[in-house]
């Protein structure tokens, strides 16, 4: 996560006119996903001063005209417009609904004023398209959902996407990956006005983490954006995820987009928001998790078929990427599904990824490219949701998956 609390401390300092440090406006918007919205209004518009958590005072703000249809068909009504953003230290954007549509200019127009006058902006999950189209994330870093982030990138290619990060605080500007990342943000956010002490008795009280370490990655799914499929490139990508079981590197994808290594990876960050080393090893993990979750192959012949130049490759970056060794990952997954629904799984896997050696003809990218037409599917806020059998008594959870609550 990256920090920088002196900075946040220094630009709340300058703030002008009527604006004060522990006065919060949440800007609010039509077809918002309601958990993300009702983050910000949990952690500062309730009071807890028995808990020893100082106040802050919110003010939700309408960011077009109401009333405000949320998820489920919810209809809210703010008690105040974009002129109440006047008064605020912290403006907090906890969403948007459609990362392909620009937001309200009114709403873009407080937040570059607000931000002019020293207040401290927040962008929440896909918020941070918001904070994009202000022009305020121009020349610095910051984050979305691991989902958006891609999209985000090659949208606003002067804002440095990282896509691992749970939250990014940048001084003045702070932005979070989705849902649960947006806790940890605004955790941090009391952290750093009131300390660790009020920030671990907000946690207490929220049932979470203090402070989460770590990032996205083991949650990342290296998918590409819809927008690829009219690219040069997306030819080089298929014809990658359709090959890794062969082993192949960067420079071989260069030579097939016909471009210098320099080119591709300038290109290929553009496209996705990922360096395509990094891609491509996350998409070989990928495979290697689907084959340890549905096959009985041993993990040398795992690596093999994945592509790795030796099982010693796919055990370090397995643990990088999911902080568990191959075979343990395995056995846990054993031991939470049903036996069944394994070998049906397995026999699906093995018409799907082709063996070892020289490629047979078959179609090996319908797996790994599945989890775009998810990605696509999805709106803001529709994160992928586990399984049913997900959080189940007794059965132990795999490796980086937190507990049922």
């Amino acid at each position: 996560m990256s920090q920088d609390s002196a900075t946040a401390t220094e630009a709340a300092r300058k703030l002008t006119g009527r604006r004060r440090r522990e006065v919060v406006a949440v800007l609010l918007f039509s077809g918002g996903p309601i958990f993300e919205s009702s983050i910000p209004l949990s952690v500062f518009g309730i009071d807890r001063q028995d808990a020893g958590v100082p106040r802050y005072r919110l003010l939700v703000c309408g960011g077009e005209e109401g009333p405000l249809r949320t998820t489920g068909g919810l209809e809210l009504t703010a008690p105040y417009g974009l002129e109440a953003i006047s008064r605020a230290g912290t403006v907090v954007v906890p969403a948007w609904r459609s990362i392909t549509s620009p937001p309200p200019a009114e709403a873009l127009d407080a937040l570059r004023r607000a931000h002019e006058e020293g207040a401290r902006i927040v962008g929440l999950c896909t918020g941070a398209f918001v904070l994009a189209a202000a022009g305020l994330l121009d020349g610095r870093p910051a984050t979305t959902h691991w989902m958006y982030a891609p999209t985000l990138a090659k949208r606003y290619p002067s804002v440095h996407v990282d896509p691992r990060e749970l939250f990014v605080d940048d001084g003045d500007v702070l932005t979070s990956a989705g849902t649960a990342a947006g806790i940890d943000l605004c955790l941090h956010i009391v952290r750093t006005d009131h300390g660790t002490e009020a920030a671990g008795a907000l946690a207490r009280r929220l049932v979470v983490p203090p402070q989460r370490s770590g990032g996205q990655e083991r949650y990342l799914d290296r998918s590409l954006p819809e927008e690829i499929g009219s690219d040069p490139l997306a030819e080089v990508v298929a014809w990658a995820l359709e090959h890794l079981h062969e082993q192949f590197d960067v420079e071989t994808l260069a030579a097939r987009a016909y471009m210098s290594r320099r080119t591709f990876d300038r290109r290929f960050r553009s496209l996705t928001g990922s360096a395509p080393l990094q891609w491509l090893i996350t998409q070989r993990v990928l495979q290697a998790q689907r084959l340890l979750e549905t096959s009985d192959y041993s993990v040398d012949e795992v690596a093999g078929r994945c592509g790795f130049r030796s099982p010693v490759a796919l055990r370090g970056h397995f643990r990088r990427q999911l902080g568990s060794s191959p075979a343990a990952y395995r056995a846990a997954y054993r031991a939470r599904r049903p036996q069944g629904v394994a070998e049906s799984a397995a026999t699906v896997v093995e018409t799907m990824v082709p063996s070892q050696g020289p490629p047979s003809g078959r179609r090996g990218s319908s797996m790994s490219s599945a989890p775009v037409a998810v990605a696509a599917a999805a709106g803001p806020g529709e994160h992928s949701l586990p399984g049913p059998d997900a959080f189940v008594p007794g059965r132990p959870a795999l490796p980086g998956q937190r507990s049922a609550p």
